[in-house]
């Protein structure tokens, strides 16, 4: 059931999503679809632990609802 109405509100790009910018390496990551922010707020610890031991600096994070084409954009992205 749960699975269900996180890809409902993913079609219609009202699920929660975490994305995180980096500046070394230059990326935009996107991780989700959450149901609501609380859920988002409280996987981003882990994806944020995840990026630094991989090296990743100047990271920003944001919660948003969106609907991502791609997880990963990158412009010198080797992460």
């Amino acid at each position: 059931m749960k699975e269900l109405l996180i890809s409902l509100l993913n079609a219609f790009g009202f699920a929660f999503w975490v994305e995180i910018l980096t500046e070394t390496p230059n990326c935009t990551y996107y991780f989700g679809p959450f149901i609501n922010q609380q859920q988002a707020q409280a996987s981003e610890s882990g994806y944020l632990e995840d990026l630094e031991a991989e090296g990743a600096q100047g990271i920003k994070v944001k919660i948003k609802r969106c609907k991502p084409n791609t997880l990963t954009i990158a412009e010198t992205c080797s992460i």
